[in-house]
């Protein structure tokens, strides 16, 4: 029996020591009954993100406001506006980059950049930008895909449009290119419609085929015949109304890509002394001009160039189409006339060329040997 007590003792001691290291273990871990703060895990490293460019408006001294996509001030006031970021560059109104009179100023500070511009007219409405710049050393470059946009009205009581210096302009109606008429007013709030002046109408503005944009002025989309002539804008504020510059649009059917070429001769191989004739064709749409040059081995000796010129009609795939075509005639031709004639034709989408190679037999080789 002793033996038994013995073994249980040891047992029991054993479990003990065992629940001791535990409880030392566990205090060690949570810091408990040592008065030592537990070792903290490691932190992981982020990045920080890169702080947004945004723009605000210096309202008072002290006083600051975020600025949207428009702003609104009044003529004879100062602008005043900060960009975040160093260094920043400012992009503003094509009128405003000619200023010599001193009205605007940028100030470069260490955290963000400044645009003074005082005295402010209405003619100053327009887009203005800041830039944050990213530099190597001394080489800096615009981040064009972080620039911050505002588009500010200078409000002006007496100018409902933005001055102009034309009495009128003439802007082409390009097919199927969108065209601008740039009647941009100097307040959101000013109500813009557009006229015909011969014979004088109101012009539909539906928001598909013609729309208007405040900040713009008004698009014609796709372009057509009917939408040449005389045209102007009307801006209507309160008990003030007032035309805009007058816009004379010329309609031009304008290409869809440029011409295809073909060429042939009446002859590939021609003996001297005989007439060649070398015809460039284009196949292309209605009342589109195309312009032809030559190139041909008669130039090298100054040969001069002969040509006839011809447009027709023709159906092409169930549709009118025009045929353009051009002759260049070589009259007795020598051996000086063999090599290449190349054609370039052009119209005012861009050029294409197309080149072929006459042979010329001379006379040696065309002279029969007489029979003995």
């Amino acid at each position: 029996m002793k033996w038994r007590v013995v073994l249980f003792a040891l047992l029991v001691s054993h479990l003990i020591i065992q629940f001791g290291e535990y409880l030392i273990s566990y205090e060690s871990k949570s810091g408990k009954g040592s008065g030592k703060t537990p070792a903290s895990k490691p932190k992981v490293k982020t990045t920080p993100k890169e702080a947004q460019t945004y723009l605000t408006q210096v309202v008072n001294k002290g006083r600051f406001q975020k600025v949207g996509d428009t702003l609104t001030v009044q003529a004879g006031d100062t602008l005043e506006l900060r960009c975040k970021g160093n260094p920043v560059q400012w992009a503003v109104p094509a009128y405003l980059e000619e200023d010599d009179e001193g009205r605007l100023r940028t100030v470069q500070h260490e955290r963000y950049g400044t645009l003074i511009l005082a005295n402010a007219t209405a003619a100053d409405t327009g887009e203005f930008t800041c830039y944050p710049m990213y530099c190597e050393d001394k080489d800096c470059r615009k981040q064009y895909d972080k620039g911050v946009k505002v588009f500010i009205f200078f409000s002006d009581p007496q100018e409902l449009f933005v001055p102009s210096v034309d009495y009128y302009k003439v802007i082409q109606l390009r097919t199927n290119w969108p065209t601008v008429l740039p009647c941009q007013v100097t307040s959101p709030q000013a109500k813009v419609t557009l006229h015909r002046e011969f014979p004088p109408l109101e012009v539909k503005v539906d928001g598909l085929e013609i729309s208007f944009d405040v900040k713009k002025g008004f698009t014609i989309h796709r372009p057509k015949q009917y939408h040449a002539g005389s045209l102007h804008c009307v801006a209507s504020l309160g008990n003030l109304r007032q035309s805009s510059t007058t816009y004379m649009l010329i309609y031009v059917n304008y290409p869809a890509a440029p011409p295809f070429p073909a060429i042939q001769t009446s002859f590939d191989t021609v003996a001297v002394g005989k007439n060649l004739q070398v015809t460039c064709t284009v196949i292309g749409e209605q009342d589109v001009v195309v312009d032809f040059t030559w190139e041909y081995p008669g130039q090298k000796i100054g040969r001069p160039l002969y040509t006839q010129d011809s447009v027709q009609t023709v159906q092409v795939d169930g549709q009118n189409r025009h045929r353009t075509q051009i002759i260049l005639l070589v009259d007795e031709v020598r051996e000086v006339d063999q090599g290449t004639y190349t054609c370039t034709a052009q119209n005012l989408e861009g050029s294409r060329s197309a080149s072929t190679t006459v042979k010329v037999q001379s006379a040696r080789t065309t002279t029969k040997p007489k029979k003995p």
